[in-house]
């Protein structure tokens, strides 16, 4: 495992080669990588960048829009003939994206879509083996914005996941494990093959009501049990990124390089409480 710089402490000021070498300044050995910009600079031109600052690609996000309608969805599936295999040259096979935990449209309905649409992402994905992460959000804040519950336990995000392919499993941020009540058991019964992006933060100690998803901790400052959470992840053998996701906390107003050393410096700290060395 290996602590990688994610963009939100950031804040987005940055461009993609100003962002990997400020984490390479830092000290971090992975990078989230934007994927966009990185396509634009070419293959040859990205991996010798990342090879020079000494990054690992952490993960790319999924360039589909799977959440509107069939034409806006197949625009974003024919990106993904072309970003997927480009992705894995670069050293990333690993892309992710987030599932809202309601929405305007019934369960079994949207179930039935999105299962439909993963499954033809995970298909292109495939061919370039590349595999996909989806994250289930945890807190009551988004379960209820709209009229129909989905998919928010993590479990059942499993599940879903595995029906959609079998390059396909979990995002997996501390603090939505946190929040939706999961456990060491339920990381250990995804196994390796399963969690494909790991996102790294923590939260304080609230009521369900109270939960804002822009109010996160640095790892080691709030209630989550890090120690376990890591010992799980080390004992199904997961060798990935941990992308330090942290909203809030005020840290998108700091200047960049305070910002990464403060995300860096924690999670080195949590790594070493858990015994664990990064690789």
């Amino acid at each position: 495992m290996y602590l990688s710089m994610n963009g939100v402490p950031i804040g987005g000021h940055l461009s993609w080669p100003e962002f990997a070498g400020l984490a390479s300044k830092t000290g971090f050995k992975g990078v989230d990588a934007m994927l966009e910009p990185a396509m634009a600079a070419g293959l040859d031109k990205t991996r010798a960048m990342l090879e020079e600052l000494k990054l690992k690609p952490a993960y790319v996000n999924l360039p589909v829009e799977f959440r509107k309608d069939d034409a806006q969805f197949a625009a974003g599936l024919k990106k993904l003939e072309e970003a997927a295999p480009f992705a894995a040259a670069m050293g990333c096979p690993r892309m992710m994206t987030y599932i809202m935990p309601s929405s305007e449209t019934p369960k079994d309905e949207l179930r039935r879509l999105y299962k439909k649409r993963f499954s033809e992402c995970a298909h292109v994905m495939a061919r370039s083996h590349c595999r996909l992460g989806l994250e289930f959000l945890g807190p009551q804040q988004f379960r209820t914005m709209a009229p129909h519950e989905f998919i928010w336990k993590m479990p059942e995000m499993l599940e879903f996941a595995k029906e959609c392919g079998p390059n396909v499993g979990l995002t997996l941020d501390a603090w939505h494990w946190h929040h939706a009540g999961a456990t060491v058991k339920d990381i250990l019964a995804a196994g390796k093959e399963r969690i494909v992006v790991v996102h790294f933060d923590d939260a304080a100690k609230q009521k369900p009501e109270d939960v804002r998803d822009n109010e996160r901790l640095l790892p080691g400052e709030g209630v989550i049990d890090l120690v376990g959470f890591l010992h799980a992840l080390k004992k199904i053998g997961y060798e990935d990124s941990l992308s330090l996701e942290v909203f809030g906390r005020g840290l998108k107003q700091m200047a960049p390089e305070e910002s990464a050393k403060l995300c860096l410096d924690a999670g080195r700290a949590v790594l070493r409480k858990a015994g664990i060395e990064e690789s």
